[in-house]
């Protein structure tokens, strides 16, 4: 009777540590689609020549240009919607 429960507890613990393994790995392979999916990104920005910042499309007035992301800077969008507005 021993032998048997302590194959099932072996069974048990095996099983635990399995689970345990599965979900490291799909962690990793999140982990790792995560860095891939960023790395893409990164490499498929355009720089801005002057400063090195991201440059991402806006539309403005029917008209889509690049610009620097709204974080780094957008007093040339300002500039450039006074200046259409006649101010």
């Amino acid at each position: 009777m021993s032998k048997i429960w302590d194959e099932r507890e072996k069974s048990l613990e095996n099983e635990y540590f399995r689970r345990k393994e599965q979900e490291l790995v799909e962690k990793l392979r999140a982990k790792r689609a995560e860095e891939k999916e960023r790395e893409k990104a990164e490499t498929s920005a355009i720089h801005c020549p002057k400063c090195d910042g991201t440059l991402v499309e806006v539309t403005f007035e029917d008209v889509q240009m690049l610009s620097l992301k709204q974080e780094q800077s957008q007093g040339w969008m300002n500039r450039l919607r006074k200046s259409l507005a006649g101010e």
